[in-house]
């Protein structure tokens, strides 16, 4: 069935564990994580993949399972609550199916793209499973599912009806021998060309499954796209950080007079160009390449206005020790946004850093508007598309703002 045998030669054992009382806590409300500073015993020595049982100090009942990481100080990723259970196809097949639920409406629409499994969220902690057409990515940013990933890529793919697995692993996973599995294996069935072709709301995109970032492509802003798109009819656009022009091509694919593309890097350009050509459309497509900040002001002393300007940025805050650089990042942006947006314009910020809270961001984008002259209103605030459910506090990480002048 797969080009390469899945399963290790050795066995998940069983752990028994005990936690302090706030690793407990964590347990009792579903929180995916227990960090090794909550672990009071264990009864063997674990490996990647083993099944930890959580017992309870005061009824030494079965509270939980999870899967043990000794290779992150996230020491336990949970995977059920409650009691015990058996990690069998079953129980994995019915996690699925779960997810796959969360994502019918989506798939009424004409959009063939879609995460299917999306990490912690859906019960899969660092489990990543993405969908382009028939052809199935699964990231892995954990160890841990290594023993399992065989029965999870048979459910997967009687859930999906795809035809092609693709494997992707994170920096850290590529630099340890997985069973001799590597990024951009094609695990399952034939992959005659990396650039996979697929459907968002009816507009037409590709993605590099085997080279592109994360898994080819950025799903999650997907009604974000849409809406900036219907949005943009007779417009003329600014997109910053655009990559593969996911904002760009629905704005042109909308009929957008003019848009202009902005990214640092040459190649997302030639792919956001390549991407606008898979639709019709009438509007001019201008890119430009380099630093995002000083293009912006090249633009502002150049007098240029957009009636559209859309400002997405990679993560800004990694670690908590970047949360203070990165506000003062968003802040700079909102500014440079404002100053290149037309009186009625529109301008669209966006934020994935999972350390700046939601309130947090959309009050600092509110406090530099309202340093400018021109009046604005607030008119929608947006954050995952619904094949992005959150699933605990820490999942949640992107929000858009839209700001009308």
């Amino acid at each position: 069935m797969f080009s390469t045998p899945l399963v290790p030669v050795k066995k998940p054992q069983v752990l028994a564990v005990k936690l302090s009382a706030m690793g407990e806590r964590s347990v009792r409300a579903s929180h995916p994580w227990i960090f090794s500073d909550s672990i009071i015993k264990i009864n063997k020595v674990g490996a990647a993949g083993d099944i930890a049982v959580i017992f309870s100090h005061t009824t030494n009942k079965a509270m939980g399972v999870g899967l043990y990481d000794p290779d992150s100080p996230i020491k336990i990723k949970m995977l059920h609550y409650n009691e015990g259970v058996a990690l069998n196809a079953p129980f994995f097949a019915a996690k699925i199916k779960k997810a796959f639920a969360l994502r019918t409406k989506l798939l009424l629409t004409k959009t063939n793209s879609y995460r299917l499994l999306f990490g912690e969220n859906d019960g899969f902690p660092g489990f990543i499973a993405d969908v382009y057409n028939k052809v199935l990515v699964v990231k892995l940013y954990s160890s841990i599912w290594f023993p399992y990933l065989e029965v999870l890529l048979e459910q997967l793919i009687a859930t999906s009806n795809c035809d092609t697995v693709v494997l992707r692993l994170n920096r850290k996973l590529q630099q340890q021998n997985n069973y001799n599995l590597r990024d951009g294996m094609v695990l399952y069935g034939e992959l005659r060309d990396p650039t996979i072709v697929f459907k968002e709301h009816g507009v037409t995109f590709s993605a590099n499954v085997i080279k592109g970032h994360k898994t080819g492509y950025f799903l999650d802003h997907r009604h974000n796209r849409k809406r900036v798109g219907e949005l943009s009819q007779g417009k003329t656009v600014l997109d910053v950080f655009s990559y593969a022009g996911g904002f760009s091509v629905h704005a042109l694919a909308n009929d957008a007079k003019e848009v202009t593309s902005i990214d640092i890097s040459e190649q997302a350009l030639k792919l956001a160009k390549e991407n606008g050509k898979l639709n019709h459309f009438a509007g001019k497509h201008n890119t430009l390449a380099g630093d995002a900040f000083e293009l912006l002001k090249k633009l502002i002393s150049e007098n240029k206005k957009y009636q559209v300007v859309i400002i997405d940025p990679p993560s800004f805050a990694k670690s908590k020790k970047e949360i203070t650089i990165a506000l003062k990042k968003y802040k700079q942006l909102a500014d440079l946004g404002a100053q290149l947006t037309t009186k009625g314009g529109l301008l669209v910020l966006a934020s994935c850093s999972s350390r700046i809270a939601a309130d947090e961001f959309f009050e600092l984008n509110e406090a530099t508007l309202k340093s400018h002259k021109q009046a604005f209103k607030t008119i929608l605030k947006t954050n995952h598309d619904s094949d992005h459910p959150i699933g605990f506090p820490e999942g949640s990480y992107l929000k858009c703002g839209y700001y009308r002048f």
